[in-house]
Formats: structure tokens, sequence, C-alpha cells
């Protein structure tokens, strides 16, 4: 690679979305074109300012605070003062420093990985191909406040921990921001002691509580795919949570991602097996009033093809007659 071949990719070929690329190249740069990738990862931590305030809250209101109650230091807006310091020493701040440097590492000889935990709430290993499929998920974004991947730093969180019984399963993991990650293991006091039995519920009569498992054309942890038995079109499908629950407004963050990503499989196995699908219609009926019939939640995925009635327009909009056309 020549001066000129490498200023020419930083400056024009280089296609960023993030800064990752132009960060690793100055360190290299900065370091004789040869640097450890954990000099590498801590370049480009020293620009992700979300990490900065993860630290900065930890400083505040935990480590700040505990050291103000025992008078060591002070804190004037956004200034820690260290109690004392003019009277010290140079001797005694090196000593001081020394020790210091001992009680860290006695502590980190004595906990070792642990002493990370709180930055690790999955509580435990994921495979780099299931957090690639979590964040692809959910579009690289807080699953419960909605924030990029390009502005705070993203966790793969078990919904239900293992500590409780979750699973492994992907449907169990949601993308979280470290904030919303943080919030949730301080604030969400939900008992989990039963839940994992009831995704075990089924209710005695019930038809997809006792389907014939010979209708099942897939299935994961928490759902399965059967044909509707009065299809609207070829190929229409159901999707169902295996756990008894009358209607979608009761399933859980687990059984929607489970139920959405069959919902993904199956549309993508019926455009493989018939081309002339153009389209599908999703719904579901939730509710006597709104047709509901079998009540154990159940979501109509119909594949449309061009031609199959006269005038689409409107959809499921013609749910009421006459509302189809606007």
């Amino acid at each position: 690679m020549t001066y000129k071949e490498l200023l020419e990719f930083i400056a024009s070929k280089m296609r960023m979305s993030h800064i990752y690329q132009p960060v690793m190249i100055k360190r290299l740069l900065e370091a004789g074109g040869i640097s450890h990738q954990t000099e590498i990862a801590k370049a480009i931590l020293q620009y992700d300012q979300a990490q900065l305030e993860y630290y900065i809250n930890i400083t505040n209101k935990m480590v700040g605070r505990v050291l103000r109650n025992h008078g060591i230091v002070k804190k004037e807006g956004k200034r820690y003062n260290l109690v004392g310091f003019d009277e010290l020493s140079k001797s005694q701040v090196s000593e001081l420093v020394a020790l210091c440097d001992q009680r860290i590492g006695e502590y980190i000889a004595r906990r070792g990985d642990q002493i990370w935990a709180h930055r690790n709430h999955a509580e435990g290993y994921i495979s780099g191909t299931v957090r690639y499929e979590v964040l692809k998920r959910a579009k690289y974004r807080c699953e419960l406040c909605g924030i990029s991947a390009n502005i705070k730093a993203l966790e793969v969180d078990h919904i239900m921990p293992r500590s409780r019984g979750g699973s492994d399963d992907i449907s169990n993991f949601q993308a979280l921001c470290f904030s919303c990650n943080a919030m949730k293991r301080d604030r969400d006091d939900t008992d989990f002691r039963g839940a994992r039995e009831s995704y075990e519920h089924r209710e005695k009569g019930c038809l997809f509580c006792e389907i014939v498992l010979e209708r099942i054309i897939a299935e994961n942890e928490l759902s399965y795919a059967i044909r509707d038995s009065f299809p609207v079109t070829e190929m229409h499908t159901l999707v169902i949570p295996k756990r008894h629950v009358a209607t979608y407004f009761e399933l859980t963050q687990a059984e929607v991602n489970a139920t959405n990503q069959l919902l993904g499989e199956i549309k993508a196995n019926i455009e493989s097996a018939d081309t002339t699908v153009s389209g599908f219609n999703i719904g579901m009926n939730n509710g006597e009033s709104s047709g509901q019939t079998i009540f154990h939640c159940h979501i109509h995925l119909i594949p449309r093809r061009d031609g199959d009635v006269k005038n689409p327009v409107g959809g499921v909009r013609h749910v009421i007659h006459g509302k189809g056309f606007y």
C-alpha cells in the first residue's frame, strides 16, 4: 500500500457507517504501523461518548458517593477534589498510588472477569452469530427506547434471565442499549419464579393446545406454524404461540420474538416455493367482536398473488364491509 493509495482510500474510497476505520488507521499510523487489538479498541473507546457517559454515571452515583460519604473526596460542580491532597509529599503520593495498584491487583486476582459482570447482563457467553441475529432483528436499535447503535452501544440481553430458568433460544434475547439494560437490572422487580412454567401452560379442549403434531410445518421453542384448515389462499398459514394465551396483546416479548421469527421464516419458504406470490396479508382477530372464534392467539399469514381478487385496494380494511375503498 503506497502513500498515494492510502491517501486516496482515506479521502475518497473509504465508505463509513461509523468512525471505526479512520480511528484504526490513525492508531496504526501513530504506533509505527503495528498495534495490538487492545490498543485499537482503546482508541475507538476514546470516541465513544455513550460508554463515557456510562462510567460518568458510575462515578457520580456509586464510587463518588461512597468516597464523599467517607470524607475522602469533595465534589464541586463536575470536578472532584481529593481532600488533603495539598498536604501530601511527592513520596507519599507515590506510596499511595502504589498501594492503590496493589489493592486493584489483589481484587482482580480474587474476582477475575466477574468484576465486570455489571457490563454483561446476559450472564454468560453469547455467540457472535446469535448477537448478530438479535441486533439485526432489532434493526440495530434498542428495543426499549429505540436509540440507534450508532449513538449508544447495544447489549444482547436475556429477556428471562438464565438464573430464573431463561433459555438461550434466540426468542429469549433482546437488544438493549446499556442504559436501558442497567435500568432493567435496577428497577425490574418482576417475579420470574413461575415464568418458565407458564410457557408450558396448555388448556384442555383447546384446538391449538392439542394440535396434531403431524400438522406442524415449523416451530421454535415458543411457537409453531400450521397450514390453515380453511385457507383464504393457497399456503395460508397460522403462526401460534405454544402457551395458551387468548390474544396477541397478552404475549410476552419472548413470544413476540418467537412468532415474528416464524413469520419471517414461513414467508421466505412460501416465496421460495411459489414465485407467483407477490404480497402478504398478516393479521389476527382479538376478541369476539373482531371475529375471533378460537380463543388461543393465532396470527394469519396469507399469501397474495396478482389478480387473486379483482381489486385488492384496501386490504385488511375490508374486514368491515364497505370500508375497504376510500
